[in-house]
């Protein structure tokens, strides 16, 4: 072990020193697009700024309607009540996602049944899937996990065999595309989520896209009180409730729709100079990317802990290590959802998920506004990465100090 300590974590100098692109950005165009909104009078839910962003939107993404909605997890909700989803019914759900994919379920009624995933896409695995389908099974939400969409060449299929409806959780995948097709198109709906942390963000907020007129107009009465579409404003002809998204919030929207191409190019150019840049030998591997996926989304760049290399050090002491380089987009979940506390109160059901486990042991990302940054930032990733390679040695011998 050096006399003098090498990485930051055990008191050497950090490798850097200053922040990452703050997120979110914005410029001039948002500040217009706002106080256009302002000057209008027409904040609330039902103003030409709303509308307009739910067209582009959904245009954007391959779809005729958009319905807007406060958060992208009551989106998932009303897609659900929109699909007849409701109490004792079984929806398949993958276990690495955040808890709204599968909380969403549980808040109709239904009961979420967790299959693995594929430990190359971190997606839903198919096969998985289809063994966990029932004679009460009734739809199956697949997550574009970190923006890498799933398998929809063989999730569909196995839908339409099954009579099953299918809800895309989009949330980290705006602007992605499988075979030339953009998310959240190919289900019965597609669900986005805009909250801070997310490509494209009003703070909070959420859209269902789809191309099923019946659909769209179910979720969009829905989350307007249980109104009709063509009806009067007094009219309520089913039990709803008022999901609705701001004028102020889709007007900034907007402004980020014509912004996201230039994002996903710059986060795409980030990504593969990180790829190029993990060698055999580093302490961590290079995600994989489906050669069926056109267009990545790129929330999350998901990274493998080289365990066959080094055994015997943990993946949260990695990330701690990377923390104290400076690198602060590095984060991973602890484990897979239905470990959460809440589910040993509500029903669910569990099929082996060793995948899953896996990942939760093994896995890092880097957040989007890291990949968003300049080339001297990913240099500085790798550079960090690089150094916990070469001291790993020291790494693990200051865990064996501190645990005797």
């Amino acid at each position: 072990m050096h006399s003098v300590p090498s990485l930051a974590i055990l008191g050497g100098p950090a490798l850097r020193n200053r922040p990452f692109l703050r997120w979110p950005v914005f410029a001039e165009a948002d500040r217009a697009a706002l106080l256009k909104t302002f000057e209008s009078g027409e904040w609330g839910g039902y103003g030409a700024a709303v509308q307009q962003f739910e067209a582009e939107f959904a245009k954007a993404h391959d779809s005729r309607h958009g319905i807007t909605t406060a958060n992208g997890t009551l989106s998932l909700e009303a897609a659900l009540i929109a699909c007849g989803i409701g109490p004792e019914d079984e929806v398949i759900v993958p276990p690495i996602s955040f808890v709204a994919t599968a909380t969403a379920v549980l808040r109709v009624g239904a009961i979420p049944v967790f299959a693995d995933i594929d430990l190359r896409t971190y997606n839903l695995d198919p096969s998985n899937a289809a063994a966990a389908i029932t004679p009460r099974t009734k739809a199956i939400i697949p997550v574009h996990f970190a923006g890498h969409p799933a398998d929809m060449d063989a999730l569909m299929p196995l839908a339409a065999r099954h009579g099953l409806a299918v809800i895309e959780d989009c949330a980290h995948a705006h602007g992605a595309s499988w075979k030339s097709r953009k998310v959240g198109s190919f289900g019965n709906f597609g669900s986005f989520s805009f909250q801070q942390s997310k490509n494209m963000t009003a703070g909070e907020g959420g859209i269902l896209i789809t191309s099923d007129s019946r659909l769209a107009e179910l979720g969009w009465s829905y989350g307007n009180q249980g109104r009709s579409p063509h009806g009067a404003w007094y009219q309520h002809d089913r039990l709803g409730t008022n999901l609705r998204l701001t004028s102020l919030q889709s007007a900034l929207l907007s402004v980020q729709l014509r912004r996201l191409p230039t994002q996903l190019a710059q986060r795409a150019k980030n990504a593969a100079r990180l790829r190029a840049g993990l060698g055999a030998g580093s302490i961590l591997c290079a995600p994989e990317f489906d050669p069926r996926v056109t267009g990545h989304g790129l929330h999350l760049f998901v990274m493998r802990l080289n365990a066959q290399r080094y055994p015997e050090l943990s993946r949260d002491r990695v990330v701690e290590a990377l923390i104290a380089e400076g690198i602060t987009g590095a984060s991973c979940y602890p484990y897979p959802l239905y470990r959460n506390n809440l589910f040993q109160n509500h029903g669910h059901r569990l099929l082996p998920c060793p995948n899953a486990e896996q990942m939760a042991r093994q896995c890092l990302w880097l957040t989007n506004d890291v990949l968003l940054g300049s080339a001297e930032d990913v240099d500085d990733v790798l550079s960090a990465i690089a150094k916990v390679t070469e001291f790993a040695e020291e790494l693990l011998a200051a865990n064996t100090e501190r645990s005797q």
